[in-house]
């Protein structure tokens, strides 16, 4: 297990000021010298390239370039930093590692004074030192060190390695990040039981999600028409009443404000969630309808969507009945899911977040997969949760790695926890807004066995982070058990509310693997 690895050789992990003492100043009689990189994917080069630095010196180093300075990919490192830095540490050969926090090793070599500093070959191979090594080595000839290029007989790729197939360690990232937070599996299942009668006040979109499934019959022969036979049709509830739906089956006291229509779906909606529980305060508004998001299914693929919505915004009447019912419903938190259907925009929102009281645990979602929602208009909010696209389409930013992508969108938001969903890659989060330190960020890879449906996943997410949160449980374990949550979801086919004895399946299934029960998925 990861832990014990940690408990094994995470004494080898070191400060740069705690190297510095341990060696001591120049002469030394004990020799030390230090490799430097990212070690993404540990390979054959790198070994040979440690193996060599340790028969020029009595201690080797090894320095990693910590998460936030890697720019090889927009979602790399592959291998989070505290991993890399045990990797590293399980050598017998590395007698320290060290993660540095620098963007280059300049300011360690500074402090630690290795007698050597140890560079691949390909950093002179061209008999043209590279301006980066050039920096380096003024640096360590300034103190009276020397640099040395170990032979390059044979060249790796971390990158290419992970291109041609990245590694699953889902399972040993999770293990490294539950050691450092301190929390086990017991944790988990904790802060589960302790979700029962926690107040929640939803807000948000209704959409009754359909599947139409249909057979195919053909195509005309005169129009581009295909032609299919209707089997069968179902309804889920959907957008945020799917997230009261969760919260309630998690054992929360939920109620839940919405707008629906004068239609079918009205009493669909209405019956559904006083069925599962939930306390439903509905503005019926006759001129739009509830909305409606149809899928014609043939085949198990998705033909067409049909719409049936106004996505006008709402009355100043509809806003201050909505801003009423948030200020004067006693609750421990209020969630904000909005799907941009007209209940939030720029003109409401201010209204709706001067509405929640104080001491109020606030959390907003804003999804564009069909609007243009922005999660950076739900400022001070202590939870976030929205995906890449959503992210990238509210700082108008492209091209940035996601770590930098988060690091922007959490300072603009002014959050406390962001989790930033990357759909099958899992979840990224930042925790707070010194992206220095080295612990601002962390990873959770999926837990999805076998993806059915990965529509409602984020809701699920939101519901049971949330959850976690009142319930005492901090940002790592919020993030996991919302990802766990949100892979629960995935391997139901349609909207089904997620269970806590979903969620401690999954825990007792993750645990059986990390104590090697069961091969991993």
């Amino acid at each position: 297990m990861t832990s014990s690895l940690t408990a094994q050789y995470g004494h080898k992990i070191k400060t740069a000021q705690e190297l510095r003492e341990i060696l001591g100043p120049l002469p030394r009689a004990r020799k030390a010298i230090l490799c430097h990189g990212v070690f993404d994917i540990v390979h054959p080069g790198h070994v040979r390239h440690l193996l060599f630095a340790k028969s020029k010196a009595d201690i080797l180093i090894a320095s990693l370039t910590a998460d936030r300075h890697i720019d090889k990919g927009k979602y790399r490192p592959h291998v989070p930093q505290d991993l890399r830095a045990l990797n590293l540490a399980a050598f017998e050969m590395v007698d320290y590692v060290v993660i540095d926090e620098n963007d280059k090793p300049l300011t360690n070599l500074g402090i630690i004074r290795p007698d050597y500093f140890a560079k691949g070959y390909e950093y002179n191979a061209s008999g043209q030192m590279h301006p980066k090594t050039r920096e380096e080595l003024e640096v360590v000839e300034g103190y009276g060190g020397q640099i040395i290029f170990t032979p390059g007989d044979i060249v790796y790729s971390s990158s290419n390695l992970i291109n041609l197939a990245p590694p699953q360690l889902w399972l040993e990232k999770l293990l490294t990040l539950m050691d450092r937070a301190g929390i086990g599996f017991d944790d988990l299942r904790r802060t589960l039981d302790r979700m029962a009668g926690k107040r929640v006040h939803v807000v948000g979109d209704t959409i009754v999600d359909s599947y139409t499934h249909c057979a195919m019959i053909g195509g005309q022969t005169k129009t581009p028409t295909m032609s299919v036979l209707f089997e069968n049709q179902s309804h889920y509830i959907g957008g945020a009443g799917i997230v009261a739906k969760h919260m309630k089956a998690a054992g929360a006291e939920v109620v839940f404000s919405t707008v629906l229509g004068e239609d079918p779906l009205k009493a669909f909606v209405l019956d559904g969630l006083a069925e599962a529980g939930v306390e439903v305060r509905a503005v019926i508004d006759p001129t739009r309808p509830t909305v409606n998001k149809n899928a014609i299914v043939a085949g198990g693929y998705r033909l067409l969507k049909i719409d049936t919505l106004d996505n006008r915004s709402i009355s100043d009447s509809i806003l201050d009945d909505l801003a009423r019912s948030v200020r004067e419903r006693p609750t421990d938190a209020v969630v904000f899911s909005d799907f941009r259907h007209g209940l939030f925009n720029r003109r409401t929102i201010p209204t709706l977040v001067d509405a929640i009281p104080d001491g109020v645990l606030k959390v907003a979602d804003s999804q564009v997969a069909s609007r243009w929602g922005n999660i950076t208009e739900f400022k001070g909010f202590d939870l976030i949760t929205p995906n890449e696209r959503e992210a990238r389409f509210a700082l108008a930013d492209q091209d940035s790695g996601v770590r930098p992508l988060a690091s922007l969108l959490y300072d603009t938001a002014q959050c406390k926890l962001l989790i930033l969903k990357l759909g099958a890659r899992g979840v990224l989060a930042c925790r707070t807004a010194d992206h220095e330190a080295l612990d601002s960020f962390f990873v959770v890879d999926s837990f999805a066995d076998t993806v059915v449906d990965p529509v409602g996943a984020g809701d699920a997410l939101l519901a049971y982070s949330t959850l976690a949160m009142l319930a005492g449980g901090n940002a790592v374990v919020a993030t996991i058990l919302g990802s766990m949550a949100a892979a629960c979801e995935c391997e139901f086919d349609g909207n089904i509310p997620v269970t806590p004895q979903h969620l401690m399946a999954k825990i007792d299934r993750v645990e059986r693997e990390a104590r090697f029960e069961e091969n991993p998925a």
